[in-house]
């Protein structure tokens, strides 16, 4: 078994139109002029005053007394785990979470911890469910130690779960002793679509992250938010797996740049998923996922070609698309305008009409 990403295929098309993933962005030129003129230090000893102010403002934007940056959102949450629970501690999250589906089993093995997934629609889950999950502490049974949500829900559709739902899983947690931790990868895509200020939408959880190389359009870089006392606990575990950087300051001006650039604009993302939903969902066959945000989700029924098949006619054509089981994921972001979305919508037509 081959765990390296395979290089390019050199019989394919280049990607004209890239749907795969909002990861997919390029910095922007502004950006690019941005990170040559930032001033740097070494971040691994507080000196870069770039990633100072990036720290300081998102501490601000969501509502917490401290940040850390790091180079993924996957050590976002792998750090804020490791700092919230002790090996043999169980977590709660949702059974379609990043955090179980898509971090390698880092949480058990790196934290030695358990994450017991919890069902329900839309990659959320209620208080009910969550209080149903929650056990006497006994010493028989792990600690349940921390509760996870990911705003926006990605397998749920890119759902934004709603404030009163979130206020409600995180005073359940509360109550039974449970710390709280957001995973939040398209958390200001949830705050536009809502109209809802990032720190309200943090305010009842104890950790929250930010992914900046989504929507936002960074090369790379999250930004990790909590306490004084979490962020100071939290800093060990960024030098113990190689999170701590030097002249980061590059990195962090791509991210302050996508904040006073970037974040508006992700309305404009969600308009075009509308647009290229509406147009899916008037192809016979087609199960189409009415997007919240960026994402839309479509299965192929019937007599249709299979998600896969359809994807790989869209790559011949230069047009990259990602598949989940039998559905297929669109994604937009600022690299796709509206002319790239109907460009896409006319060869995916054209596809699954050629069976």
């Amino acid at each position: 078994m081959v765990f390296a990403p395979a290089p390019p295929d050199p019989a394919l098309p280049p990607v004209r139109i890239n749907l795969f993933s909002d990861t997919q962005t390029r910095p922007t030129a502004a950006m690019r002029e941005a990170m040559a003129r930032a001033p740097v230090g070494d971040e691994q000893l507080g000196d870069d005053p770039t990633v100072n102010a990036l720290c300081e403002r998102m501490a601000r934007l969501l509502g917490n007394e401290a940040a850390m940056f790091l180079p993924t959102g996957t050590m976002c949450n792998q750090i804020a785990i490791l700092t919230h629970c002790r090996p043999g501690d169980e977590v709660l999250t949702h059974e379609d979470a990043h955090v179980i589906n898509s971090e390698g089993g880092g949480a058990a093995a790196l934290a030695g911890v358990t994450l017991t997934g919890l069902r329900g629609a839309r990659g959320q889950f209620d208080a009910e469910t969550l209080r149903a999950a929650i056990r006497p502490r006994r010493r028989y049974a792990p600690d349940q130690t921390l509760l996870i949500v990911e705003q926006t829900a990605n397998h749920g559709g890119g759902a934004v779960w709603p404030l009163a739902a979130l206020d409600a899983v995180a005073e359940t947690a509360g109550a039974h002793g449970l710390a709280t931790h957001m995973d939040g990868a398209r958390l200001l895509n949830a705050t536009v679509a809502a109209g809802i200020a990032p720190d309200r939408m943090a305010r009842a959880m104890d950790s929250v992250w930010l992914d900046f190389t989504k929507g936002l359009g960074a090369p790379l870089g999250a930004v990790l938010c909590g306490s004084a006392p979490f962020i100071d606990a939290a800093w060990r575990w960024k030098q113990r797996i190689g999170g701590a950087m030097r002249q980061a300051g590059m990195c962090a001006a791509a991210c302050l740049h996508a904040l006073d650039h970037h974040v508006e604009r992700l309305a404009e993302d969600h308009a075009n998923a509308r647009h290229l939903a509406a147009g899916l969902a008037a192809i016979e066959g087609f199960r189409v996922q009415i997007p919240e945000t960026n994402l839309v989700f479509v299965e192929p029924g019937g007599s249709l070609p299979t998600a896969d098949t359809i994807a790989s006619r869209l790559r011949q054509r230069g047009i990259l698309v990602s598949v989940f089981g039998n559905r297929l994921r669109f994604c937009t972001h600022l690299d796709v305008d509206r002319a790239a979305v109907d460009e896409a919508l006319d060869a995916v037509r054209r596809d699954v009409s050629a069976a």
